[in-house]
């Protein structure tokens, strides 16, 4: 029976994930070769339905980086966006565990309140956008100053992953629940 489990998981965690990638094809680049993360917030997904799994959550933001390094519009941005995710996918995984002592009812995902979810997808866009330009910045340049980027592009893409997460989420976990799992 664990077994089936543990399929289940990896076959939800890679759908997830692919819709993530799909996702992030399709989405017009905002003006200038940069455009909001949807891979990004289906990673932060996958990392809060499987809250407390460190391997599941490492190997999905590894995941996201390559997907996202072979779909991104901006130019050499490969290598900064497989490293965007890996320090993303960290530093909100402790962000998460230590989220976890301030949630009374649990981190369950049918627990799970809202402005958490919120406070997740938020925070990880900021992180993760911040980190792809300054990564982006020392290996092959930007094409603009950083603080006009942060601004035109990072800022947008955090409300835009905010508000699409927080949809994206609410739609998967009731998914997850007319199926059982």
């Amino acid at each position: 029976m664990k077994r089936n489990s543990n399929t289940k998981k990896i076959v939800i965690n890679a759908l997830l994930l692919g819709i993530g990638a799909i996702l992030h094809q399709i989405t017009p680049a905002l003006g200038i070769p940069m455009q909001p993360d949807f891979a990004l917030a289906m990673l932060f997904i996958v990392m809060i339905i499987n809250f407390g799994d460190y391997k599941t959550s490492l190997i999905a933001g590894i995941v996201t980086g390559i997907f996202t390094a072979l779909t991104t519009k901006f130019p050499l941005g490969q290598v900064p966006n497989i490293i965007d995710k890996i320090v993303t996918v960290n530093l909100i995984y402790i962000l998460m565990i230590f989220m976890k002592q301030f949630v009374k009812r649990g981190f369950e995902i049918n627990n799970m309140k809202l402005s958490i979810i919120a406070i997740i997808f938020s925070l990880g866009t900021l992180i993760s956008g911040t980190t792809f330009l300054v990564s982006a910045q020392i290996l092959v340049g930007l094409p603009m100053n950083f603080g006009i980027l942060f601004t035109t592009v990072v800022l947008p893409a955090v409300i835009i992953n905010s508000i699409a997460g927080i949809f994206l989420y609410k739609i998967v976990v009731s998914s997850l629940k007319r199926i059982a799992i």
